[in-house]
């Protein structure tokens, strides 16, 4: 069985039909990057499979435990340093002991390449280091299946591989990773897998190199158009 499997997912909000039907699947240690314009139902995905949004129709399952989430504008605790952020589920979810979480943490950081920022605050850190302190959070309780909203968007080039190249490690480990993103090379560059999502439907889907580079429906080739024409 796949580790994620969405089957014809819909889901209305304030009267506007968000999700009509959407399908698909991610295999473990595989990144699925989900593409789609503003307003096409990228992050509603996330937030159901999340169970942050409750389903109309449709069905999602996934392996034993629960999905991380990491919001495109991080979401991290003012009021905690970067270590404390990550500390704070094993702490009082999981019941580790300070000393356990605080090694678990500096671990999780140091994997991310962010432990010498350990004691800063977020609005300290650069929006780099905030995306990656907030990836080790979500990581903290160890999910099969870890979600990103759009995590390049506030990131530079350098930034952007350097995410990059931690998401592929982390595939490589055995994490299942699926992700919004307008950023169409990145998803060239790093995902197995991209879904086309127009209108609150999956409109395409396949290896990024096929999708991206031969689009065979209107919708994907209107969505290069926009994001080429920086209007996505």
């Amino acid at each position: 069985m796949e580790p994620l499997t969405v089957e014809n997912v819909a889901l209305s909000l304030g009267g506007r039909e968000i999700l009509r039907g959407v399908s698909f699947a991610a295999g473990r240690g595989e990144i699925v990057a989900i593409l789609g314009l503003s307003g096409g139902g990228k992050t509603t995905v996330l937030r159901c499979i999340a169970g942050l949004e409750p389903l109309e129709r449709g069905r999602i399952s996934m392996g034993e435990g629960r999905p991380g989430m990491v919001f495109q504008h991080h979401s991290l605790f003012e009021h905690l340093t970067a270590i404390e952020n990550v500390m704070l589920a094993p702490r009082h979810v999981a019941r580790l002991s300070p000393s356990e979480a605080e090694k678990l943490a500096t671990e999780l950081l140091e994997l991310l390449g962010v432990a010498h920022r350990r004691d800063a605050y977020p609005r300290t850190l650069s929006g780099g280091e905030a995306q990656r302190v907030a990836i080790a959070r979500a990581m903290a309780m160890n999910p099969p299946l870890l979600l990103l909203d759009e995590p390049t968007a506030s990131l530079d080039p350098a930034r952007r591989s350097d995410l990059g190249q931690t998401l592929t490690r982390l595939a490589a480990a055995g994490s299942t990773i699926v992700l919004t993103t307008h950023d169409d090379e990145f998803a060239l560059q790093f995902a197995q897998r991209v879904v086309i999502l127009s209108e609150g439907t999956v409109v395409e889907e396949g290896l990024p190199s096929e999708v991206l580079k031969n689009s065979k429906h209107p919708a994907t080739r209107l969505l290069l158009q926009r994001v080429h024409e920086g209007e996505a």
